[in-house]
This record gives C-alpha cells, sequence and structure tokens, in this order.
C-alpha cells in the first residue's frame, strides 16, 4: 500500500505537524509520512505539483482569529476541502538551557501565537520586544542552533522543549483557557 504525503504548513514539532498526526489518527491511517514545507504557500504548491497528497493547515483560531497567511495562499489555488477539525492549542514559553525569565529580552514566535498570548504577553513582559516568526516550531529550532540571539524566548508547544532541549519556562501562556485552532485537509 501506497504511503500518503501529508504536508504541512510547519515545522517537526508545530502544531500544524500535531493536527496532521490527529487526522490520520481519527482517519485511522496509519501508513503516511509528513513533509514539513513551514508556509501555507508551500504546502498549497505541493499539493498542486502531486508532490504531497493532502495538505493540512491552520485557518482560524478562537482567540487569534483568522490565519492571514492561509487566507492570501488559498486565494491562489483551486483545490477541496476534504476536512474542517479543530485542535486544543497550549502555548509554552521556552527559552535556551541556563537563561531565566529575567533574562530574556525579545520573544519570538509565529504571528498567530503571538496574539493568542497578547494579554499574557503584555501583561508579564510589558513593552518588551516581539519578533514575528515563520512558525513556533522553527523558532525554537533556531534558537537552539542559535540563529537567533539567546536571549530570546520562543512560544511554542510543550513537544517543543524536549524536541530542540530548551528550558520549559512556563506552561499554558495563551489567553483563552480553551484555545482552538481549525485546521482544514486539502486536496486536488
Amino acid at each position: 500500500m501506497k504511503k500518503l504525503k501529508i504536508g504541512v504548513s510547519g515545522n517537526v514539532g508545530s502544531f500544524s505537524e500535531e493536527a496532521a498526526n490527529y487526522y490520520c489518527h481519527n482517519n485511522n491511517i496509519k501508513n503516511y509520512e509528513i513533509q514539513y514545507l513551514i508556509s501555507v504557500k508551500n504546502t498549497m504548491e505541493a499539493l498542486k505539483k502531486g508532490e504531497i497528497d493532502k495538505g493540512i493547515f491552520p485557518i482560524e483560531n478562537s482567540n487569534g482569529g483568522i490565519v492571514h497567511e492561509a487566507i492570501y495562499a488559498m486565494s491562489e489555488y483551486v483545490f477541496d476541502i476534504e476536512n474542517i477539525f479543530e485542535i486544543d492549542v497550549k502555548h509554552c514559553l521556552l527559552a535556551k538551557p541556563g537563561t531565566k525569565a529575567n533574562d530574556i529580552k525579545k520573544i519570538a514566535s509565529h504571528p498567530q501565537a503571538l496574539k493568542q498570548c497578547r494579554m499574557y504577553l503584555k501583561k508579564k513582559w510589558g513593552n518588551l520586544q516581539l519578533q514575528e516568526y515563520s512558525d513556533t516550531a522553527d523558532a525554537a529550532k533556531d534558537l537552539r542552533e542559535g540563529k537567533i540571539p539567546p536571549d530570546t524566548g520562543v512560544i511554542a508547544c510543550k513537544k517543543c522543549a524536549k524536541l530542540y532541549e530548551l528550558n520549559l519556562l512556563e506552561e499554558g501562556i495563551q489567553d483563552l483557557k480553551f484555545n482552538f485552532t481549525t485546521f482544514i485537509t486539502a486536496t486536488m
């Protein structure tokens, strides 16, 4: 049986990867591989070229609203929506080992994650500089690899702490306890 190729708009440890695994589990799909395409545009392009069988990416969050990147990318392609589903998104603040909360000078993450944590960021971090990043997991990976300064905190999922050997400074930092993101499964 042919392995199903699923493209996601994130890196290893992203919420899009979590959504793809959730989708496959719920649809009893066991023979699949995930391709990490980072952006919705890359995912749609790979789908159009037949490099993947399905694309999974977020379109809206209960707190952060519409995922603008997805809307712009979707407007450029003709595709079918096979499935619409939600996952509960829990954000964490991660830092390089040895970095304490008071050492952090900047926080990096995907614009949606920053939106979903905006009240937490305002209350706890005041006027700290925020850096928008292409993907939550990419920010964690780049922090680990030294591509962003070590005094940067990143907002990503708990899995990224272990995956990228980062310290988990705070868990569940999203503004709303129930923080659901709607994903779609796209096909052509």
